[in-house]
Order: C-alpha cells, then structure tokens, then sequence
C-alpha cells in the first residue's frame, strides 16, 4: 500500500522503480504474517538515527523466529545508495522489511534458512510545524508479550492499532491514548506519548507492552542535556487530564503537538517546541 510517491524498492539485490511486487501468495508472511519493518526518515539531505532503525528491524526479525540476512552495515549502504537518487530537500520515508517465505513442516513456525528481504523508499511529505492532534480514549489495549511479539515492530500487531484509531476516528479524534494491559496509559496508536506538567517531562516506563521508540530515546537523551527533568513512569488517564502539556513522539512527523483529550484542552506549550527545536539542531550535527 502506497501512501506517498516517487516510490524506488530494493529487492534480490537491485534497485527497481516503482512499487514492485516482492511477495508471493505461498510466503509464509503473506499467509502467516510473519513481517516486520522499520522506518527512517530523509530530511534535507539528514537521515538521523538511520543506523539504529536499521539494527531495530534485525532484531525484530529474530522476535518472529526469521533469520536478518542483512548486515546493519549494508542496510545503511542500501539506502543511501537509494537515497541518492532524490532531491536533497525531499522527504523520504525509509521502510526495511524481512518476511518469511517458507514454514516447517506444519507450516506455521517460520523457516530460519528462508527470508525475505526489500529496502522501500517513498517520498511523504513532514507534517507542518503547526500540525497537531486530538486524542480520545479506546476500549482496545496493548497486548503483553505472552500475548503477542510486542518486542518487534511486526505487521501483525497492526491491525489492533488500526481498530483503535478506527474507533476514536468515528469520534471525532486524530489519535487514541492507549491502555496497557494493567490499565495504564502505554502510548497512542500510533506513536509515543509525552506529557509536561509544572516544567518536568514524563513518558510511560517502557513495560514490555510497547515499542519504546528510538526517537523516544533521542528526545528524553535532549531534554537531560537541556537540564530539563525527564521522568519514565507509571501513568494514568488522569495525570494526561492534569498535564500542561501534551506530545506524541514517532518517526513520521519527529514530534506532533496534542491539543486535547477527550474534554480535557492543551495550548502547544513551550517544552513541545523546545523539544522540535533540539531533535532538529541535533539532527543536523549528527544526521
């Protein structure tokens, strides 16, 4: 499913135009869906953080029982031979993914000698800065790891997500603020969560319900050289009612200010553009 344009695939070691077929209907992650992925992004010639998105998805593949057949190394060197081929002010969403193509001899755990493996680039544009969001709460939770491989990011966790947005969405809502399994607030169905309150950041301590994401971790290692107290926590809905203010926190847009929930209303406060400013500036020295 295409969302931007200007689309190139990697796959059996070239570069093809185009959005490309790179599945078959007898793969093990076509009908068994064992499929992971990861995105980084190109910004003005920058792609922060391109390296640890690459590394994620190898480890993800191993969460699913499917062998990473690609060095981080070489992932790196695959998209950047990829990107050289846009204009330095385009935005690129860059997407490796492993699937399984053959099973054993049930066919459902997936062969570890049979992987698949394509590098997506697409061009989708950054929000704009004076983009925001809404938030609404969801009956749907996040599953715990004896439910579901909640330690990758997998394409079979996805349709969970999107009944959650689904749902708030007839609401009303841009995004919904998820519970974990004990009732807490995780993240939102789409990305991380932060809040402010009286000048001090807090995020959801990462629980083994969801991906703490690596812009999660570059946001909270800025916020810490910036001085400002950052703390990783147990939350509830009701400490999100009481926020100053609010931001979700995703490789797509970097950092989406939240400008309610439910009844509860948010201004776009100073820690939420501080918070842009120093993932930019640290992605241009280190991009």
């Amino acid at each position: 499913m295409a969302t931007g344009t200007h689309i190139r695939t990697y796959f059996n070691g070239a570069w093809h135009d185009g959005d490309v077929p790179i599945m078959r209907a007898a793969d093990h992650g076509a009908w068994l869906g064992s499929t992971v992925f990861d995105g980084a992004r190109y910004v003005n010639g920058l792609a922060p953080d391109l390296d640890l998105h690459c590394a994620r998805v190898n480890h993800s593949a191993k969460a699913l029982m499917i062998t990473p057949t690609v060095s981080t190394d070489d992932m790196i060197a695959i998209a950047r031979e990829g990107l050289a081929r846009y204009n330095r002010n385009a935005a690129v969403y860059i997407r490796p993914m492993y699937w399984g193509i053959a099973g054993d001899a049930t066919a459902i755990v997936p062969s570890p000698d049979s992987t698949g493996f394509a590098l997506c680039l697409e061009e989708i544009p950054f929000a704009p800065d004076t983009a925001s969001t809404t938030l609404g709460l969801t009956r749907f939770r996040r599953p715990v790891m004896e439910d579901a491989v909640v330690n990758a990011k997998a394409g079979c966790l996805y349709p969970n997500n999107a009944r959650m947005l689904a749902e708030v969405r007839a609401r009303g809502f841009g995004n919904a603020l998820v519970a974990d399994a004990m009732g807490n607030v995780a993240e939102t169905a789409t990305a991380n969560i932060f809040m402010v309150k009286d000048g001090e950041v807090m995020t959801p301590i990462a629980n083994g319900t969801f991906l703490a994401g690596i812009t999660r971790a570059r946001h909270i290692a800025n916020l810490k050289a910036d001085g400002v107290h950052v703390h990783q926590t147990v939350l509830t809905f009701d400490d999100f009612h009481n926020a100053d203010e609010v931001f979700m926190s995703g490789n797509m847009s970097k950092v989406t200010p939240v400008t309610a929930f439910e009844d509860t209303q948010y201004q776009v406060g100073p820690v939420t553009r501080r918070v842009r400013e120093m993932y930019w500036d640290w992605a241009a020295s280190n991009g």
